[in-house]
């Protein structure tokens, strides 16, 4: 049986809801920290109602990049609150997101239990 992706992601995202969490756990979908000092978050925080408020996305790790104007981006705050959706048609997420350094992935090797 397979574990969840993060050990402490119910603990970093407490108000994440509960669809989100396991689709991330079960690796169908992808977070992101935002680069919120990048010139283009910076922009996009202009244009895009409650995007400063932000600190992470959430979005398909399954979407190519021909589709990516359907895809659709969930903006969350640091305890995991939606605070806005934006569609590819509006952005990239090119130049504004990075790894996030405080959700610690389970190890490959305690991945699965037997």
């Amino acid at each position: 049986m397979k574990s969840e992706k993060y050990e402490n992601l119910e603990s970093e995202l407490t108000n994440l809801q509960d669809v989100l969490k396991g689709s991330l756990q079960n690796d169908v979908l992808q977070i992101k920290r935002l680069i919120k000092g990048s010139d283009k978050f910076k922009h996009l925080s202009d244009n895009i109602c409650n995007l400063a408020d932000a600190e992470y996305v959430i979005y398909s790790k399954y979407m190519t990049k021909e589709l990516h104007g359907s895809e659709y981006y969930i903006f969350i705050d640091k305890t995991g609150n939606t605070v806005c959706r934006a569609s590819g048609k509006e952005l990239s997420l090119y130049n504004m997101i990075e790894e996030s350094d405080n959700l610690i992935e389970t190890k490959k090797s305690d991945a699965y239990i037997e």
